[in-house]
Order: structure tokens, then C-alpha cells, then sequence
């Protein structure tokens, strides 16, 4: 699995839209569509936040959970 894969999957557990999970870590939802799409890879500070945000771990995004 992918970065993406792994965030889309946890977010949508989690019950939020890529629209309100973009707004919470202040990225446009078209950035994280990519990110979940896998076109483009968050930093490392934007996993830290997407990671708070989700109420999970970093490893969590990074190898899936």
C-alpha cells in the first residue's frame, strides 16, 4: 500500500471528507486528492498533521493500519 492508499483509508474510517481533513491540516482538497491518488507524496510536517489530525499514528500512514 501506498502513503495515499493508507491516508484515504484511515480518513474515511475516521468518518471525514477529503474536504474537511484538507481544511483541518490547511491544504486545498485538490492536494490531497493527490496525495491519496498517489501523484504526489506529503512532507513530512503535512504527515505529522494529517496524523494528528486522523488520530493515529505516523507509522500508521507511512505502512498502513
Amino acid at each position: 500500500m501506498t502513503i495515499g492508499v493508507n491516508i484515504r483509508d484511515i480518513r474515511k474510517r475516521k468518518g471525514l471528507s477529503q474536504v474537511e481533513l484538507s481544511k483541518k491540516v490547511n491544504v486545498t482538497q485538490s492536494m490531497l486528492c493527490q496525495i491519496e491518488r498517489g501523484t504526489k507524496v506529503p512532507s513530512l510536517p503535512l504527515s505529522v498533521d494529517i496524523a494528528a489530525v486522523l488520530d493515529c499514528t505516523l507509522d500508521d500512514i507511512l505502512e498502513g493500519g
